[in-house]
């Protein structure tokens, strides 16, 4: 492992404090359902097997799923943040060093503390750790590609990894997917678990992706994709980039499983 590789510190001690938006009246905005894609969009083939063709039923939530889990720092390990040191073997993964960073926020800008971020990836070649990945990239020993973060007082929360690789899929021929980040953020039960995407700044691919064309809402994709962020960056080390992801409300982060946020 380098030696000489800084220790990972809190992106905001480079950066002044972030802008918090008003508080509202303490309500939530109503839902926009126009933002999302439709369930059935042939270009994204995978969505025309499973996509539903009646109407949804509303169940109501049982105990064990709003009553946990919780979660407290005692529950991450010192290195669950550091996905370029917390699966490495013999050395440091391949790839761009990069800082991500954000704020879980509610519907009128205020922190949202306590909650537990996870985060996975593929590696800096575009390949997953897994055993049904077999793109012809090759695993890096180093990178295990998971992690984990719980949100402060103030709703913030950082990690450091190695920028993914986009990788081809078997949609058409020649489909590709951007680089991306998979973030879940739960809240206090399991049933308000959220997954979504982040993408990059400047990314070619992203409007040419057949899942990210199916979002027709040009703000609504725009809450995915992570601004680069130098004010955060650690100079001849890391680039930075902020990813703040809001639950509810008309600035709401696009999520792909909708039991709760927008």
């Amino acid at each position: 492992m380098n030696a000489q590789a800084p220790a990972l510190r809190d992106p905001r001690l480079n950066r002044p404090e972030p802008f918090t938006p008003p508080l509202g009246d303490g309500g939530f905005f109503q839902r926009d359902r126009s933002i999302h894609p439709p369930a059935h969009a042939p270009g994204y083939k995978s969505s025309v097997l499973r996509s539903p063709r009646q109407a949804l039923l509303s169940l109501e939530n049982s105990v064990s799923e709003i009553t946990g889990p919780v979660f407290g720092h005692n529950d991450l390990g010192p290195l669950d943040n550091d996905l370029i040191r917390n699966y490495a073997k013999d050395g440091d993964p391949v790839g761009e060093r990069i800082i991500v960073h954000g704020r879980v926020l509610d519907e009128t800008g205020r922190g949202v503390p306590n909650t537990l971020v996870e985060f996975w990836q593929a590696n800096a070649g575009g390949r997953y750790r897994h055993k049904k990945d077999t793109y012809l990239a090759p695993i890096d020993p180093n990178f295990g590609g998971c992690g984990r973060a719980l949100t402060d007082d103030t709703g913030y929360y950082y990690f450091r990894t190695v920028k993914p690789g986009p990788y081809p899929w078997r949609n058409y021929v020649n489909s590709w997917r951007p680089a991306h980040i998979h973030f879940s953020v739960f809240g206090s039960g399991f049933a308000q678990r959220l997954i979504t995407q982040m993408y990059f700044e400047g990314d070619p691919l992203i409007p040419v992706c057949p899942i990210l064309t199916t979002i027709r809402d040009k703000d609504a994709l725009d809450r995915l994709v992570a601004p680069l962020d130098l004010n955060a960056s650690t100079p001849f080390d890391s680039l930075a980039y902020r990813f703040d992801i809001v639950l509810r409300g008309q600035r709401s982060t696009y999520f792909e499983n909708r039991t709760e946020g927008n």
